[in-house]
């Protein structure tokens, strides 16, 4: 699985989620991050065009494409918000070493891992990793904006 080529100048907003996390400080913190993102960059459409928007799933054994379409339903974005489900752990495997984004399945069904959100510039490269500590759309807009004044 690969993202869209993007763009000089644009860069991607990554969050590896799944559905079944019951941690307010996981992936639903991941997808409120987003959701944050999404309303603020659908405000200022400028800005808008430069980012783009992505929700991973690492649990392709329940978080199928239909799964995954059910939560960008349930998300409305209003910018360009991917909602990606692997075909399996084969091909989702290089994507999470390339991230360094660790899970672990665990007996009962549930994953541990730890929140990360990825920033990327357009040469794919990981420019910002926010933790549970610094989920702050503040600071992901502040960085976005010095990557845009970089690329010129």
């Amino acid at each position: 699985m690969r993202f869209p080529a993007l763009a000089k100048g644009q860069v991607a907003v990554v969050a590896f989620i799944y559905r079944g996390c019951h941690e307010a400080r996981g992936c639903p913190a991941s997808l409120g991050l987003l959701r944050e993102l999404d309303h603020r960059l659908a405000a200022d459409p400028v800005r808008a065009a430069r980012v783009h928007l992505a929700c991973v799933s690492f649990d392709p054994a329940n978080d199928t494409p239909e799964r995954m379409h059910e939560l960008r339903e349930l998300m409305a974005p209003k910018t360009d918000w991917e909602f990606l489900a692997p075909a399996d752990g084969a091909a989702l495997a290089p994507l999470l070493a390339d991230y360094g984004q660790d899970v672990t399945p665990l007996e009962n069904g549930d994953i541990r891992h730890v929140l990360k959100v990825f920033l990327v510039d357009d040469q794919s490269r990981i420019r910002n990793v926010y933790s549970a500590g610094v989920l702050d759309p503040d600071l992901v807009i502040s960085d976005i904006d010095t990557l845009a004044l970089e690329s010129r």
